[in-house]
């Protein structure tokens, strides 16, 4: 059984999903990454690393060390580039996800998709966590070709999930990280309900390979980002120990809600 993670930029399969990947892993299935580009515009937030002349290059090289230390197999990278944002968008940059098709996109993830013969495709929710064009548009095109891949491969993916954040866990974020991404954001909107959620998965076990991931993206979680302390200890503890989604697409039965893994009661 192969389930296939397909996000925007070096990680966010990491710090959204690094458990449940590193669980599925070390429970017997196949674990693929879609990354749709190298993250480009990020941000160098750890000095150590002195002045980076491709930043894209060094955030391949870092999401490889992830996939590893999670136990999954290396990364697909597409050729797209990231769009950024603030004062770092590319809005010129025809390759940048900002301007690419979804049409195309969708076109793209749907190869790879009929190529690896998933069980499971998970990606970002609606709101693309906190409103990052890049994961809006993956989660517009990965939600397209979940339900166009019946119509290229039988049998055809049968589970299509979201990553989530409900609206109190949010809050809590927002007052222990006032710097993240998601301070400014309207919890009830970006957050959900408890009983949304489809799927909440213990990943305890496997913290201690999605921490070895976080600290691979070394540049990303340096001293000067907002995720700067993020330890299994303390106010970050929670996404150490349990990740929740919600079920964006289905194929066949499903169990009742939530589940505690997201093959659960697959074969």
């Amino acid at each position: 059984m192969t389930l296939l993670a397909i996000f925007a930029h070096p990680d966010d399969e990491t710090l959204g999903c690094g458990g449940t990947l590193a669980r599925a892993a070390a429970e017997g299935l196949r674990v693929e990454l879609i990354c749709a580009t190298r993250g480009e515009a990020g941000k160098i937030t750890d000095p150590a690393l002195g002045e980076v002349e491709d930043v894209g290059r060094l955030r391949e090289e870092e999401l490889h060390a992830a996939c590893r230390a999670l136990g999954m197999a290396p990364p697909r990278l597409l050729d797209y580039r990231d769009s950024g944002r603030y004062d770092r968008t590319r809005g010129n940059d025809s390759k940048a996800l900002l301007n690419v098709a979804e049409e195309e996109l969708e076109q793209v993830l749907l190869a790879h998709i009929a190529e690896i013969e998933p069980a499971i495709i998970l990606t970002f929710d609606p709101h693309g966590i906190y409103g990052h064009i890049d994961h809006i548009k993956l989660h517009r095109a990965a939600t397209a070709a979940f339900w166009a891949a019946g119509g290229v491969m039988q049998p055809a993916p049968q589970r299509l999930f979201y990553t989530a954040m409900t609206s109190s866990r949010m809050l809590e974020l927002q007052a222990e990280r006032p710097t993240s991404p998601l301070a400014k954001l309207d919890a009830a909107r970006y957050g959900i309900s408890e009983d949304s959620l489809a799927a909440i998965v213990d990943i305890a076990a496997y913290s201690a390979q999605k921490e070895e991931a976080v600290r691979a993206h070394r540049s990303q979680v340096g001293p000067n980002s907002s995720f700067a302390g993020l330890s299994r200890e303390g106010a970050w503890a929670e996404m150490f120990l349990r990740e929740t989604f919600t079920l964006g697409g289905l194929r066949g039965a499903f169990p009742a809600m939530p589940v505690a893994t997201l093959w659960a009661g697959l074969d």
